[in-house]
C-alpha cells in the first residue's frame, strides 16, 4: 500500500479549495439547473449514472450519489413524471424497482454529454499537452482521495497490483463472481448469465496447457482483482478470442485493465494470430475506448439475448 503524505500546510490546502470553488462556479454547479437542462445538478448526475449502468435501483443510486434515500425518491418521482426515467419491478424481488432511461431520457443524456464534453474540450484547448495530462492524472487521484476519505477504504494504486499468468487456486469462482456482480448491477443480468460464464470458464481452464491459450490475472496480495483470457482454439483459422476481461469494481480507473490488456496483446502478437476478436454489447463505453486504443474496431452489431437479456451485441476485431 502506498504511504500517505504528511499533512500539507494551510496555504497549500487553501489553494486547492480556491481551485475547487472556481471549478464549481465555472462548471455551473452553483446554478439552479445544470448542463443546459431544466434539472438541478443531482438530477443530471442521476441521469448520467443510470445511463452509464443501463439500470439501477433507487437504493443503489442513493448510495452512489451520497444522498438521502428520501431525497432520491422525490427526485426519481419527478424524473419519472417528466418522462426521463421508467421503473421496472425486479424479477427476483418485487419490492425492488429498477430505474432505466426512457428514449427521452437517452436523448437528454446525449445532450448532457455533448454539453459537458464541449466544456472540457474548450478548457483543455487552453493548455499544453503536458498540462492536459497533469489535469487528467491530478483530478483522477484527487477524486480517489476524496472517495477514500468518505468510505474509509485506502487508495489502491495500480503499481501495487501484480499481473500473473496462468491458473491460480479459486480463479474460476472469483472471475465468475466479478462478472456476476458487475453485470447484475450495470445491466441487470442474473443467474443465466452467471451460469454461462461459469460453464465457459470451466471448459476453458483445463485447456490452459495448450500453447495458443493464455490467462492473466491481476492480483492484490492474495486476492484476484482482474482477469483476461486469450482462447486461441475456439474460433479456428489462427484467430484468437479475447474473453473474460473484468476488473474489480474498486480498481476501475486505476490502470489495471490496461496492464491486463498489454499482457494479452503482447501474447497475441508473439503468437502471430491473424486476428483477435471479442464479443461484448453496446453501452460499455469505458471498455470500448480501451479496446479501440489497442486497435480493435467494431465490425458488426445486432440485437441478441445470449446472456439472458436482450442487448445490442457487438463484435470487435483487431
Amino acid at each position: 500500500m502506498q504511504k500517505t503524505g504528511s499533512s500539507p500546510d494551510l496555504s497549500f490546502v487553501d489553494g486547492i479549495r480556491t481551485a475547487s470553488r472556481r471549478m464549481v462556479r465555472e462548471l455551473g454547479f452553483m446554478q439552479s439547473t445544470l448542463a443546459a437542462t431544466d434539472y438541478p445538478p443531482s438530477a443530471v448526475h442521476a441521469i448520467i449514472e443510470i445511463g452509464a449502468r443501463k439500470s439501477m435501483s433507487a437504493a443503489q443510486l442513493a448510495e452512489f450519489l451520497g444522498l438521502e434515500k428520501s431525497s432520491v425518491s422525490r427526485m426519481v418521482r419527478k424524473l419519472v413524471e417528466a418522462g426521463e426515467l421508467q421503473e421496472r419491478a425486479s424479477d427476483v424481488d418485487g419490492r425492488v424497482k429498477w430505474l432505466a432511461l426512457t428514449p427521452q431520457g437517452r436523448r437528454t443524456l446525449t445532450a448532457v454529454q455533448a454539453f459537458g464534453r464541449k466544456q472540457v474540450v474548450g478548457a483543455l484547448e487552453q493548455l499544453s499537452t503536458d498540462q492536459q495530462d497533469a489535469v487528467a492524472k491530478g483530478l483522477s487521484v484527487y477524486a480517489m482521495a476524496l472517495e477514500a476519505r468518505r468510505s474509509g477504504e485506502p487508495i489502491v494504486q495500480a503499481d501495487e497490483i501484480r499481473i500473473v499468468a496462468g491458473y491460480q487456486a479459486g480463479v474460476i469462482g472469483r472471475i465468475v463472481q466479478m462478472h456476476a456482480m458487475f453485470y447484475a448491477r450495470s445491466v441487470g443480468f442474473g443467474s443465466f448469465f452467471e451460469s454461462k460464464v461459469a460453464a465457459g470458464l470451466a471448459e476453458f481452464v483445463p485447456r490452459l496447457d495448450h500453447p495458443s491459450n493464455g490467462l492473466w490475472l491481476a492480483v492484490q496480495g492474495q486476492r484476484i482483482v482482474g482477469s483476461v483470457a486469450i482462447d486461441g482454439q475456439d474460433l479456428g483459422d489462427n484467430k484468437a478470442h479475447l474473453r473474460w476481461f473484468i476488473v474489480d469494481d474498486d480498481l476501475r480507473g486505476a490502470g489495471v485493465g490496461r496492464r491486463l490488456m498489454e499482457a494479452a496483446m503482447a501474447f497475441c502478437d508473439a503468437q502471430g494470430f491473424a486476428s483477435v476478436q471479442l464479443w461484448t454489447f453496446q453501452g460499455l463505453d469505458a471498455a470500448r475506448r480501451l479496446y479501440e486504443s489497442y486497435g480493435f474496431q467494431l465490425e458488426e452489431e445486432w440485437p441478441g439475448a445470449q446472456w439472458g437479456k436482450e442487448v445490442v451485441e457487438q463484435r470487435f476485431e483487431r
